[in-house]
């Protein structure tokens, strides 16, 4: 007899799992976001962009070397949320910045 649960593609075993189980699993990871250079990153640091980004949607571009205050980590080993004047939901790539000292 077949269940109601859904079942969602896990990408790291490649195999269908119930989403109640990939749930559980994932709340209990801890993923590490590295920056550009390899540094650790964790919420609340400070970072500096590499790169000039056009930011989407928002119609302005962050130039080289602008720094970013109070970063937070969205379980994406390649995303980071923060905010900047005038720009609410930004999400930076971890690649784009690096964790200032």
């Amino acid at each position: 007899m077949m269940s109601d649960e859904d079942y969602v593609f896990d990408e790291e075993s490649g195999d269908w799992v119930p989403a109640s189980q990939l749930r559980t699993t994932d709340a209990g990871a801890d993923v590490e976001v590295r920056d550009a250079v390899g540094n650790l990153l964790s919420d609340g640091d400070q970072v500096t962009l590499l790169k000039d980004l056009t930011v989407k949607g928002a119609g302005q571009t962050l130039k080289r070397g602008t720094l970013i205050r109070s970063i937070r980590l969205t379980g994406d080993p390649q995303e980071i949320d923060c905010r900047y004047e005038g720009i609410k939901d930004l999400v930076l790539r971890a690649e784009f910045v690096k964790k200032r000292n």
